[in-house]
Order: structure tokens, then C-alpha cells, then sequence
């Protein structure tokens, strides 16, 4: 069990810090400063045994066996699904599809509704943050079907520009967005978009891998149609990812794959599909992987996401200040510039120092950041840079690792200033 399952606002960070057990490392003899849980998060050792206790004592595969444990392995994984559900406020656990990760939701939506309802001519309006999950699959369809893309712009501080959303939204079948961008942080105005989009005849798939973790969520509010997210990413174990649908349009849409678990009935002459998840789950699901969800979820929960949300505004605001009062000029922070703005997301550019270079100097440092371009490669184009060096933040970071980072990327402006 978790040693915060009642913790109160301001967040104990060490208390929480002591729960992941990674973080107890050190490398290169100094405490492991973790700054990438925009790519993945740590797991808690909740997580980690919730895991570990179902292969030992309850592993079966589900929804077929009536002995014992595999009642009790069908029984972990629907209580899981309705767990899920209950964290997003969705209305139904048939809402919730286990995935393998938030891109097989994102391209679900687009295979399956997307070929069904999209015809040429018809337009799927995207945004200049996505990530590339939110992106090839609509090009793909777009290729097949003969559908226009279009683009939200964005203005100078990295926030989407929705001067000209009425005329972008004409015709417009589809909108993909993104929640909160996982380059620059930034919140997206989710409702407002969706209530247009609503209004012109479209609906919304919401990229919501780095809303979920970091934000109290309630999907009927957002107002989307659709919404993916990664286990991975909210301190649960890879392999599993959710999509949740409103139940009408999951019931009116093809199943995405074939094969066991997703049919009702099978014939010489055809088949007829499960009902709802079952129809979008075929094969063995990732059971342990749910398991493991569900502790995360738990572990969340006990904390309270409104308490995660307010820690990473109050710790994404003294980095902003910190980094910016100690390198002035030198330093490009992308993104919005208020922390209430945006989430626990930041990219850097250091004057003069590669991204990959600077990874590879905090490195040193036992600093763990992330260079490249992040998946969005039609963003970089738009802040006019190949890469950026990105630090994300979580409920285990405080100030002191914000401090760490600020020491190593002196030590990497020092190293390169020959």
C-alpha cells in the first residue's frame, strides 16, 4: 500500500519520492534527478506489487475459464475497466477499451470512424501541436479517402490561434487535439473547441496523454467524443493504454482488428461482432497491465489530482522563474509563459549547445531530460528548430531537482563555452 493514501495539500514530495522505488538510484555517484516523465513516468511500488501479486496469484486468461482464478483474473480486469472509467467520469465502463497505448487509441478513432464516415471532400481539421499519433493516422486516411487537412496555427507564446476557428471548422467531419502538448506544455482551450466543433457537425478525438496524469479529468466536461491516454505516462506500467468513446458512437463503429475475444459469433457464412468493449479488444488483453492500472489509479486518486495539479503549476512556476533569472538571454523556454498556462512540460534551447549535446552533459550530472523532437516534427518547423531539450516534471519532482537542473545546464553552458 501506498504511505499517501490520505495525504493532504502541499504534497509531501519525499514521502512520495520514498514510494518510487527507481528513485532511491544513483548514478554516476549522485542521486538520479528523473525530469522525463512526459516519455514515461516511474512506477510506485504499489504498482509495481499490484503486478507481481496477480502473476502469482491469480494469472489465467479471462473471460473464458470458470475456474477459480480465472474468474478472479476476469473479475481484476473488469474492475480495473470500471476504475478507469470512474477516474475520467465516464458514464459506462463500456466507454473504456483497453489499448496497448495511447496511439493504438488515436489510430482506432481514425481506422474505424474515420473509414467509416469520412468521405472525400470531407476535412479533418488537426493542430500545429500534435504529436505524430495524432497526425499519420488522419494522413493515412486522408491518402485513402480523398479528406483535406487542415490546421489550427499558433501564436507567438505557443497558445493555439482560434481567430479564424469558424471558417478552419467548414466542413469539418473531425477534429483532432491535443490536451496539453507534450513540447511546450501548453493547455489547450479543450471546451471551447469542442462546443464549435459540436456546432459544425464535427467531432473531437482528444490526445489526452499528458491532460490525464497531471489533471483532474471529467471527459462530459472536456466535451470531447473521444479521448486517448497511456497507462505508462500516470505511474502505471507500459503495454496498456485507454480509449474511451461515447458509447453510441463506439456501438455504430467497425471493430479496428479480428480474432479472438471480439466476436459473438463465427461462421462458414461470417461473423458477427461482441458487444461493447469486447469488440475493440481482440486477443488476449494486457491483463497484468490493467492490474497494474488500477493501482496507479488508486495511487492518483489517493493523492487527489486537484493536489497533483496545484504542485505542478506551483513547481513549473519556480522553474520558469529559476531558469530564467539565472540565464536570461541564453536560455529559450517554448510555451506558454504563465504556469497556470500550461502544464509541467518544458522545452529548452540553450544558446549555442545542441539539444542531444546538452542531454548528454546533464547526463553527466545524473539529470535525466530528453533531446529530440519529441514526435512533432511539424511543430519543430513551427518554433523553427530541429530539437529541443526537454525537461517534464511530476508529483516526485521539487524544487531541489529543479535547482539540479539549473547546476547542470551551468556546468553544460561552462563546458561548451570554449
Amino acid at each position: 500500500m501506498s504511505t499517501i493514501e490520505e495525504r493532504t495539500d502541499p504534497i509531501d514530495v519525499a514521502a512520495v519520492k520514498a514510494d518510487f522505488p527507481l528513485l532511491a538510484r544513483e548514478i554516476k555517484g549522485r542521486p538520479i534527478v528523473y525530469l522525463d516523465s512526459a516519455a514515461t513516468s516511474q512506477k510506485p511500488r504499489s504498482v509495481i506489487e499490484a503486478m507481481t501479486g496477480y502473476y502469482e496469484t491469480i494469472n489465467a486468461n479471462v473471460h473464458r475459464g470458470v475456474y477459480e482464478i480465472a474468474e478472479a483474473s476476469t473479475n481484476a480486469l473488469e474492475d480495473a475497466r470500471a476504475a478507469t472509467a470512474r477516474f475520467i467520469g465516464a458514464s459506462s465502463p463500456n466507454e473504456i477499451v483497453f489499448t496497448k497505448n495511447a496511439t493504438e487509441g488515436l489510430n482506432l478513432v481514425a481506422r474505424s470512424w474515420g473509414g467509416a464516415n469520412l468521405r472525400s471532400g470531407d476535412a479533418v481539421l488537426l493542430t500545429q501541436l500534435e504529436h505524430h499519433a495524432n497526425i499519420v493516422p488522419w494522413f493515412q486516411i486522408a491518402a485513402e479517402k480523398g479528406v483535406e487537412i487542415r490546421w489550427i496555427p499558433l501564436t507567438a507564446d505557443g497558445k493555439l490561434d482560434l481567430t479564424d476557428l469558424d471558417r478552419l471548422l467548414d466542413g469539418v467531419k473531425m477534429v483532432g487535439l491535443s490536451a496539453m502538448s507534450n513540447v511546450t506544455g501548453t493547455l489547450t482551450p479543450v471546451r471551447r473547441i469542442t462546443d464549435a466543433a459540436h456546432a459544425a457537425g464535427a467531432l473531437v478525438s482528444l490526445d489526452a496523454c499528458q491532460f490525464v496524469p497531471h489533471l483532474p479529468t471529467d471527459v462530459a466536461k472536456l466535451g470531447a467524443d473521444f479521448a486517448s491516454f497511456s497507462g505508462h505516462k500516470m505511474c502505471g506500467p507500459t503495454g496498456i493504454g485507454v480509449l474511451w468513446g461515447r458509447e453510441a458512437l463506439l456501438d455504430a463503429m467497425p471493430p479496428f482488428l479480428g480474432g479472438g475475444g471480439m466476436i459473438l459469433d463465427v461462421s462458414l457464412d461470417g461473423w458477427i461482432p461482441a458487444d461493447l468493449p469486447a469488440k475493440f479488444e481482440a486477443g488476449t488483453p494486457p491483463i497484468a497491465e490493467a492490474v497494474g492500472l488500477h493501482a496507479a489509479i488508486d495511487y492518483l486518486s489517493g493523492i487527489g489530482m486537484d493536489a497533483v495539479r496545484r504542485h505542478e503549476v506551483t513547481l513549473t512556476g519556480y522553474a520558469l522563474r529559476t531558469l530564467r533569472e539565472r540565464f536570461g538571454d541564453q536560455i529559450t523556454i517554448h510555451g506558454p509563459s504563465e504556469p497556470a498556462e500550461r502544464g509541467g512540460v518544458m522545452s529548452l534551447a540553450m544558446e549555442g549547445i545542441h539539444p542531444h549535446d546538452l542531454a548528454q552533459v546533464l547526463d553527466e550530472h545524473a539529470v535525466c531530460i530528453r533531446p529530440g523532437h519529441h514526435c512533432a516534427k511539424p511543430l519543430m518547423k513551427v518554433l523553427g528548430v530541429g530539437a529541443t531539450a526537454r525537461a517534464s516534471f511530476y508529483v516526485y519532482n521539487d524544487e531541489t531537482d529543479v535547482d539540479a537542473l539549473a547546476e547542470a545546464l551551468d556546468a553544460a553552458a561552462g563546458f561548451f563555452s570554449f
